[in-house]
């Protein structure tokens, strides 16, 4: 019956000596026999073992997860359906952070760049993964020309606002209460009305104003957003 020393598997598992030393010393896979000067002989059941071993590390499991494999008498699916679970987590982390990129280096300068990154830093400092991904979904169901008009409708509904507040037209009266129906209506087709998404974006606002008055191109201390919220109150 053949009989592999630990140089000869190596070359034909394409493994190393090293890695083949230390699975052997964690009991991983061990040689069932020795020379009688001491030197490690692998069996055909050892070299089964080793191809089933490094089959299992190509799925992405650990050390530890494939020892439990090998060991377990019973069906491997559960400990399969939990590794691609998180293989599809991997996969979702991975579309999101190429969706990004592509939209970043869409039509922007270095210094553009740099600010949007600052913001999407804000961003993440205050809405859950699941969150964002919530937001990135219904930005992405809408479709980016969907996406621009809602922003082209915000961008006139804050005009006709400051407009009015440059008037001096109380918050209370009947027009600047039905723009800020028309504000809360325009928040929600983002936030999906959701209260925790809500909540999240305005302590967001209340906390880096600064910054992201210069993303959406109004100041932040014009009283706009308190001027919504008292007409608001009057709905």
């Amino acid at each position: 019956m053949t009989r592999w020393s630990i140089g000869d598997l190596a070359k034909a598992s394409g493994l190393t000596v090293r890695t083949l030393y230390h699975y052997d010393e964690i009991g991983l896979v061990v040689a069932s026999e020795r020379t009688t000067s001491g030197h490690r002989r692998y069996t055909p059941d050892d070299v089964r073992r080793l191809y089933q071993v490094r089959s299992l590390r190509q799925l992405g499991l650990t050390l530890e997860e494939v020892r439990s494999a090998l060991s377990r008498s019973d069906s491997l699916r559960p400990l399969f359906e939990a590794q691609l679970a998180a293989l599809n987590a991997q996969a979702q982390h991975v579309e999101a952070l190429r969706s990004r990129l592509t939209a970043l280096l869409d039509g922007h300068t270095t210094e553009s760049l740099l600010s949007t990154l600052e913001m999407m830093s804000v961003y993440e400092s205050y809405f859950t993964a699941d969150q964002l991904t919530d937001l990135r979904s219904r930005a992405a169901s809408m479709g980016p020309e969907a996406v621009e008009a809602l922003k082209a409708s915000w961008l006139e509904l804050v005009q006709q606002l400051r407009q009015h507040m440059a008037d001096g037209t109380p918050a209370t009266d009947p027009r600047v209460v039905e723009l800020s129906r028309q504000w809360d209506a325009l928040g929600a087709k983002f936030t999906g009305d959701d209260p925790a998404i809500k909540a999240a974006a305005q302590r967001s606002w209340e906390e880096n104003k600064s910054s992201i008055s210069t993303q959406i191109g109004w100041p932040a201390d014009d009283g706009l957003v308190d001027y919504v919220s008292q007409a608001r109150a009057a709905q």
